[in-house]
């Protein structure tokens, strides 16, 4: 769906490079996620492909046709949600969303059931200006899909929600992505990536230092052994084993017949450690 060779991008009047080259594409009915510290060109690379910053250089190809070529109808094709949500305070959250679905030409979602999905049905005629930044959040998020894009951009989806919201809105993105929408997050949230998407790609400094599927990068960044906790006359022990060979390893096996095993596993790494081990910098 997005291919993108080559990209490069300089802010006017700065001499250094945000974007410096890179190559990658996001496969139709993926959901792909950018993941690096700030500055890295992390939005940078969002607004190129929303349109909002031209004169790059490189090729960027949108199902099929060169970006640059695209006009208006590329707004229609795509969906956006910022990270700072952006509403008319005196109008109803219902109100704002009918006046932005009226800015397109399809018809669009019920915007009752779209209010229900994200747990703001009760809301809908509530002014916006007594929204918390949660409830705002969710309803940019369903601003995003209002025209039914093919395309989606979504910038810290999960910034002030709870846990139960959190669920609500992967459980949504798992079924946009079943209708084979294509759905790019930009995201500080490591747990929401590793456990909602295909693919990320970790951004360091205008550059791509890694991309895979979050399991691929957990089992090739992690360590080759396993982890076991055991019951030791009821005080608990852990002890760990090299994994290859694990099958012939007698301490191991021995451990396996004599104990009361408690948990067992690998110990690959999280997205986290990978954050910080390849960008050099806590999460913020």
């Amino acid at each position: 769906m997005i291919e993108i060779k080559q990209l490069t991008y300089t802010y006017p009047k700065q001499a250094k490079t945000a974007l410096k080259g890179f190559n990658f594409e996001v496969k139709e009915g993926e959901i792909f996620g950018l993941l690096g510290p700030s500055g890295a060109g992390k939005s940078t690379t969002q607004k190129i492909l929303i349109g909002l910053l031209k004169g790059y250089r490189g090729s960027v190809k949108v199902n099929g046709k060169e970006l640059s070529s695209y006009g208006r109808e590329y707004a229609e094709m795509i969906g956006v949600a910022f990270e700072m949500p952006n509403f008319y305070i005196k109008m109803t959250a219902y109100e704002n969303l009918t006046f932005f679905r009226s800015l397109y030409r399809s018809d669009g979602e019920d915007i009752e059931k779209l209010l229900e999905r994200v747990g703001l049905n009760e809301a809908m005629h509530q002014r916006v200006g007594d929204f918390s930044k949660g409830m705002k959040m969710r309803l940019n998020f369903c601003r995003a899909f209002l025209h039914r894009p093919f395309i989606v951009f979504l910038d810290e989806p999960t910034s002030g929600l709870d846990p139960v919201n959190v669920t609500k809105i992967k459980t949504f993105l798992r079924e946009q992505k079943e209708q084979g929408k294509t759905i790019i997050i930009t995201t500080h949230d490591m747990a929401f990536a590793e456990n909602l998407c295909d693919r990320v790609a970790f951004m360091v400094d205008g550059d791509i230092a890694l991309i895979d599927s979050p399991q691929a990068l957990k089992v090739k960044m992690g360590e080759p052994v396993l982890q076991v906790t055991y019951s030791d006359n009821g005080e608990m022990k852990t002890t760990e084993f090299v994994q290859a060979g694990l099958g012939k390893n007698k301490a191991f096996l021995r451990l396996l017949q004599e104990k009361e095993i408690v948990t067992m596993h690998t110990k690959e790494a999280t997205l986290e450690d990978i954050f910080v081990r390849v960008t050099g910098r806590e999460i913020a």
